[in-house]
C-alpha cells in the first residue's frame, strides 16, 4: 500500500464528492483522532471509496487524511478546486510550528506573576509586616472575596472576549490589556511602606485589581487553545508545552524569590527591599515574554463570520450549568488544586524555615527539585497520552502521589533536623509533586474537551465562557489554600515567629541593625517553635493535600464520561451533523 506523505497534496481534478454519510463518518472520526484513512485511486484519478477498479491503495496521513476527508465529504455546492487551494494553503507547516513555539514561550513572565502573587505575596506580608490576628484575617478574607468576585469577573470577562472583533482578533487586544496593568499593579503591591490597616485597605485595593487585570490575559491566553486546533492530539500538545513553559516560569520564580528575599543573599539585606527589587524584574518579565504569543502566534478566525454573541449572566450561568461534564470537573479541579497548592501557599516554607533555618536556599531547593521533575510528564505527556488512557494514568499517578506523601510525613515524624531529612522530605515532595502536576495536565485537557460536549449537547461551543472557568477554580484555589495556610498559622500560633521576624527586617531596612544581626536574631528567635507547631505544619502539607487529591480522583473515575472513546464518538457525531 502506498502512503501518501503529508505535503503530497490531492490535485482537483483528483477529487470528488459523495452523500455516503456512513463512510463519511467513518472517515472524518478517524481523522478528528489523526489516523489514517485509506483510499483507493482509480483509472481516472478519482479518489473515493467507492471506486470498482482502483489503479492502487493509498494511505493518507494526518493532515492530509483531515483536508481529503473534507472535501471528499463535501456539502453540495463546494468547488472541488477551491477544497485543493485550501488544502494547499492548510498543509504549510510553519504557522502550526511557529504557532507550537510562540504560544507556550508567552506564559513564562505570566506564570512568574502568578507565581509571585500566589507563592510569595502571603510570605512577603508576614515577613514585612507586624499583624495581629485580626489583621491577617481580614487580609485572608479580601483575598477569598477577591476570588468570589472572579466567579462573575472570569465568565463575564469570557463572554466579553466572545464578541470581542478587531483586526488583532478576540484574544490578543486582551493580553496586552491585562498584562501591562497586571504589571503595574504587581510593582506596586511591592513598593509600599505602609503598616497596620493602612496598609490593609491599600492591600485590598491592589488586591482586587490584581484579580480584574490578571483574568483579562490568563483568560485569552487559555482560551486561544481551542481556536488554534480543534485536534485532540495538537491540543495535547499546545497544552502539555503551554504547561511546561507555565512550569519554567515557575521553576525561574521557585529559584530566584526565596534565595534573594531571605537570610544571608537577599537583595539590599532585608526583605523589605528584596520583594520591591523582585515585584520590578518581574513586572517587566510578564510582557516581554508574552510578546512571543502576541506577535508570533496564528489563530484560526472562523468565528470572524459569526454574529456577535451578547453579554448575558444567563448565558453564562447557562453554559456553565448545562454542561453536567463541566460542572463535575470543576468540582474535581477546585479539590486538587486546593491540595495542590496547600505546599507552596506558605505552609511549606514557614516549615522549611522552622526546621533547617531562615535561609532561602533550602526552600529554593525544595521547591526546584519538586517542579523540576514534573517537566518530565509535561514534556512527553502527548506521547504517554496515546499510549495510555487518561483514567488509568490518573491511577498511576495517584499511587505515585501517595509514596511521596507517605515518604514526607515519616521523614518529618522520624528524623531528627539534619540533612538526611531534608533530602527525603524533598524527595517525597518530587514524588508527590509529579502525581498532582499529572493530574492538572489531565484536567486541563479534560475541561477543554468539554467544549465538543456542549457543542453537541446544545449546538454552540462557548470556547471562552468554558476556559473562563479554569483560571476562576485556579484562582479561587489559591485564595483558599491562603485561607487554609492563615487558619494554621493562627490555630499553631505561628504569628508570633512571623512578627518577630518582620520586626528585625525592617530594623535592618531602616540600617538599625546590621543583617548579620539579623540573622542571628532570627535564628534564636525560631530556636523557640514548639514541636507541636512544627508537626502540626507537617501534618497539613501532607495528609490535607492527599485526601483532597484521593477525593478528585475518586470523583474523576467516577463521574467523567469523557474518555477517548466518547470524545473520539462525540467528534465523529458533530461531524456527520455537519455533513448531513
Amino acid at each position: 500500500m502506498a502512503e501518501i506523505p503529508d505535503r503530497s497534496l490531492p490535485l482537483p481534478w483528483m477529487m470528488s464528492r459523495t452523500n455516503d454519510a456512513a463512510a463519511c463518518t467513518a472517515a472524518q472520526t478517524r481523522a478528528c483522532n489523526r489516523k489514517p484513512v485509506h483510499v483507493k485511486i482509480g483509472r481516472d484519478g478519482v479518489r473515493s471509496d467507492r471506486v470498482e477498479e482502483p489503479v492502487f491503495f493509498a494511505r493518507l496521513t494526518y493532515p492530509a487524511a483531515k483536508l481529503w476527508v473534507d472535501g471528499f465529504c463535501g456539502k453540495p455546492g463546494r468547488p472541488a478546486e477551491r477544497m485543493g487551494e485550501k488544502m494547499e494553503k492548510a498543509e504549510d507547516k510553519k504557522i502550526p510550528r511557529r504557532n507550537l513555539w510562540m504560544f507556550p514561550l508567552g506564559t513564562v513572565g505570566r506564570d512568574m506573576m502568578y507565581n509571585l502573587v500566589t507563592s510569595y505575596l502571603m510570605t512577603y506580608v508576614l515577613f514585612t509586616r507586624q499583624l495581629s490576628a485580626a489583621q491577617l484575617s481580614v487580609i485572608t478574607a479580601i483575598m477569598v472575596a477577591a476570588r468570589v468576585f472572579d466567579a462573575l469577573n472570569d465568565p463575564v470577562m469570557g463572554n466579553i472576549i466572545e464578541r470581542t472583533r478587531s483586526r488583532l482578533g478576540k484574544f490578543i487586544p486582551w493580553l496586552i490589556i491585562g498584562i501591562l496593568t497586571t504589571s503595574v499593579v504587581i510593582y506596586l503591591l511591592f513598593n509600599v511602606q505602609l503598616q497596620g490597616w493602612s496598609f490593609v485597605w491599600f492591600f485590598g485595593i491592589m488586591y482586587f485589581l490584581y484579580s480584574i487585570t490578571y483574568t483579562m490575559h490568563d483568560i485569552a491566553y487559555w482560551g486561544m487553545v481551542p481556536a488554534l486546533s480543534s485536534d485532540a492530539n495538537t491540543r495535547n500538545q499546545y497544552t502539555s508545552r503551554a504547561t511546561l513553559f507555565a512550569g519554567i516560569g515557575g521553576m525561574l520564580a521557585a529559584a530566584f524569590i526565596p534565595m534573594l528575599t531571605a537570610g544571608d543573599s537577599a537583595i539590599g539585606g532585608n526583605a523589605v527591599t528584596a520583594y520591591g527589587r523582585v515585584a520590578l524584574i518581574i513586572a517587566l518579565a510578564g510582557p516581554l515574554f508574552l510578546a512571543f504569543t502576541i506577535f508570533g502566534v496564528k489563530e484560526q478566525r472562523d468565528y470572524g463570520k459569526d454574529p456577535v454573541p451578547p453579554i448575558s449572566v444567563k448565558k453564562i450561568v447557562s453554559t456553565i450549568t448545562g454542561n453536567d461534564q463541566l460542572v463535575w470537573m470543576a468540582l474535581i479541579f477546585l479539590l486538587q488544586q486546593i491540595g495542590n497548592g496547600i505546599v507552596l501557599s506558605g505552609v511549606g516554607q514557614n516549615y522549611i524555615y522552622i526546621e533547617f533555618g531562615y535561609n532561602g536556599g533550602y526552600f529554593t531547593l525544595f521547591q526546584m527539585l519538586g517542579m523540576a521533575v514534573t517537566a518530565l510528564l509535561m514534556l512527553f505527556y502527548p506521547a504517554i497520552s496515546r499510549k495510555i488512557t487518561r483514567k488509568k494514568l490518573m491511577s498511576i499517578l495517584m499511587v505515585i502521589s501517595t509514596a511521596g506523601y507517605v515518604i514526607m510525613l515519616l521523614a518529618g515524624l522520624l528524623l531528627g533536623t539534619g540533612t538526611p531529612k531534608f533530602a527525603l522530605i524533598t524527595v517525597g515532595y518530587m514524588l508527590a509533586n509529579f502525581g498532582q502536576y499529572g493530574f492538572y495536565l489531565i484536567m486541563m485537557i479534560s475541561i477543554m474537551n468539554t467544549v465538543e460536549y456542549n457543542e453537541l449537547k446544545h449546538g454552540t461551543r462557548d470556547e471562552g465562557i468554558i476556559a473562563s472557568l479554569r483560571p476562576f477554580l485556579t484562582k479561587l484555589a489559591s485564595a483558599l489554600t491562603v485561607a487554609v495556610a492563615s487558619g494554621t498559622y493562627i490555630v499553631l500560633g505561628i504569628l508570633t515567629y512571623t512578627n518577630g521576624i518582620s520586626s528585625l527586617e525592617q530594623q535592618a531596612n531602616q540600617n538599625l541593625i546590621t543583617a548579620e544581626e539579623k540573622g542571628a536574631q532570627i535564628t534564636e528567635l525560631l530556636s523557640g517553635v514548639q514541636h507541636g507547631q512544627s508537626l502540626g505544619l507537617l501534618l497539613v502539607m501532607t495528609v490535607l493535600p492527599f485526601v483532597l487529591m484521593l477525593a478528585s480522583y475518586l470523583l474523576y473515575q467516577k463521574r467523567y464520561q469523557l474518555d477517548e472513546e466518547e470524545y473520539a464518538r462525540i467528534c465523529a457525531e458533530i461531524a456527520a451533523g455537519k455533513n448531513g
